[in-house]
């Protein structure tokens, strides 16, 4: 397997179509749902169509996606973690879940330091954002850990619902 990132931990690399299963997991979690929003995807069939529509679309139209994550020693998927390119942002946005089991370990501020030292290098980003719901206490502790400061509020295009910009500065 390719990894487009290793960490002492970690490796990230490109969902593929045989993710479908891990999926129809993470985007199940009840943490997906309060944070990120019901996908509706329940199948192995809607699953492909959420990689191949979102993550593999990504990579052939920007270079970056969302990445799988897995750990290192045993390459058992926990989560994901990526760049994103939104219409309704100025810059491309850092975005992360993990399933619950692997939440409050260090993985996801592992994961991000290395999406956004990735961006900013290989992909030359001036700037990375990141969104998150104004109740989503533990992301917005992530995010500022990371060193992203608070931006802007945006309302997201489909749901009309309140969204915090974070931002890293400039280079």
């Amino acid at each position: 397997m390719n990894y487009l990132i290793e960490t002492d931990r970690l490796q990230l690399r490109e969902l593929t179509p045989s993710d479908t299963d891990f999926i129809i997991e993470l985007v199940n979690t009840p943490g997906w749902i309060k944070y990120i929003g019901d996908r509706n995807i329940k199948t192995t069939e809607q699953a492909l169509n959420y990689l191949e529509t979102g993550p593999i679309k990504s990579y052939k139209e920007n270079g970056f996606g969302l990445w799988l994550v897995a750990l290192k020693e045993s390459q058992q998927p926990i989560g994901m973690c990526g760049l994103l390119r939104r219409d309704y942002l100025h810059h491309p946005d850092i975005g992360f879940a993990f399933l619950p089991e692997f939440i409050g370990k260090g993985y996801a501020f592992e994961a991000a330091t290395a999406t956004i030292h990735l961006g900013l290098t290989q992909f030359n980003l001036e700037k990375i954002c990141a969104i998150t719901m104004p109740i989503n206490d533990s992301s917005i502790k992530l995010l500022k850990k990371l060193g992203l400061t608070f931006s802007h509020r945006v309302y997201a295009p489909l749901t009309q619902e309140e969204l915090m910009v974070y931002c890293t500065h400039s280079y």
